[in-house]
């Protein structure tokens, strides 16, 4: 009966067992990496995604806008707030739909803000509100981390957990300086002249094209949306109604956790967002987006490296450790 289900539907894995050794070796391993490394390429481009006003708030008025800095403040700070809120709905619906339905989906309608903005800032009329809209939908991309995270979590056995958790959400992470690396450069280029994209004179000379630091991810995000369909799989036993899911909302550990991580990632997403506008405010004379990629690389790799560690030593230790070397500095 397993095999039937699975020749009607060969991404539906009706018979999962992470937890045999045997099943592991000799299948399940190899299903759960490439799942696994599928996933890390939709979740890079979610947080590229994710993180684009950092990169564009600062440039907006160098093509024709006349915002205010409280107003470029804000527009790197929406996705962030939209992301966050969104979260919660979204960790529950791998469980729902399935990891990957749900992986297809949620990639594919990040394509929407990134094709609105790539227009937007080609009008220099565009009303605030229209980006303040467009910043609120990037924060989809950022509510992608819940949903992405729980369903790869399916996928090992606990033992492993937290190394695939922690190269999950470790070089997912690595999209905010992927995307603050890559659009001070594609900025500049002639990318997509032959769509009608011209760039705006600059004091130095050269052609500032703000279009393609939204428009750059389009394609990626198409070729990473068609991996996901034909390349993951959807776990029969992970599907669970909202209602069956609610109960962990009694426990005091998820709450603990919760403000755990509020400190934690919220630190490192915040500073990511608003480095660049608060650094251009206080040194406008330097080109803060050579540098503003840096901190959050760090951040990622030892992301990654965290997941490792914790399952050699207990989370407990490591994110204790962690807390005091964040007090120190």
């Amino acid at each position: 009966m397993t095999r039937q289900n699975e020749n009607y539907n060969r991404y539906l894995l009706s018979d999962w067992r992470p937890e045999n050794p045997a099943f592991w070796e000799n299948k399940g391993k190899g299903i759960a990496r490439r799942n696994l490394w599928i996933s890390v390429s939709c979740l890079l481009l979610a947080f590229c995604v994710w993180m684009l006003f950092s990169a564009v708030a600062v440039n907006l008025n160098k093509i024709g806008f006349n915002f205010t800095t409280d107003q470029l403040f804000l527009l790197t700070a929406l996705p962030s707030l939209s992301g966050a809120i969104l979260r919660v709905p979204y960790s529950f619906m791998v469980p729902l739909f399935g990891g990957r339905k749900w992986t297809v989906l949620s990639t594919v309608i990040l394509i929407i803000p990134c094709a609105w903005l790539g227009f937007a800032v080609q009008n220099p009329a565009t009303p605030f509100g229209v980006f303040m809209l467009i910043a609120l939908l990037c924060g989809f991309a950022g509510a992608n981390f819940a949903s992405s995270m729980g369903n790869i979590s399916f996928f090992f056995p606990k033992a492993r957990q937290g190394s695939a958790l922690g190269i999950n959400g470790g070089l997912g992470n690595l999209g905010v300086s992927v995307m603050q690396l890559i659009a001070p450069l594609v900025i500049f280029l002639p990318i997509f002249t032959f769509l009608g994209v011209q760039g705006v004179p600059q004091p130095d000379g050269s052609l500032l094209a703000l279009t393609n630091a939204a428009w750059i991810w389009v394609p990626l995000l198409a070729v990473a949306t068609l991996a996901a369909w034909f390349g993951m799989n959807d776990i029969g036993s992970s599907k669970a109604s909202v209602v069956s899911q609610l109960p962990v909302l009694k426990r005091l550990h998820l709450w603990l956790l919760s403000l755990l991580y509020l400190a934690t990632f919220g630190s490192f997403i915040g500073f990511s967002a608003g480095f660049a506008m608060l650094a251009k405010t206080q040194f406008p004379d330097v080109n803060i987006l050579q540098l503003a990629f840096f901190g959050p690389f760090i951040g990622a790799l030892a992301r990654s490296a965290g997941g490792v560690i914790s399952d050699k030593f207990g989370g407990v230790r490591v994110t204790l450790i962690n807390f005091i070397f964040m007090a120190l500095f």
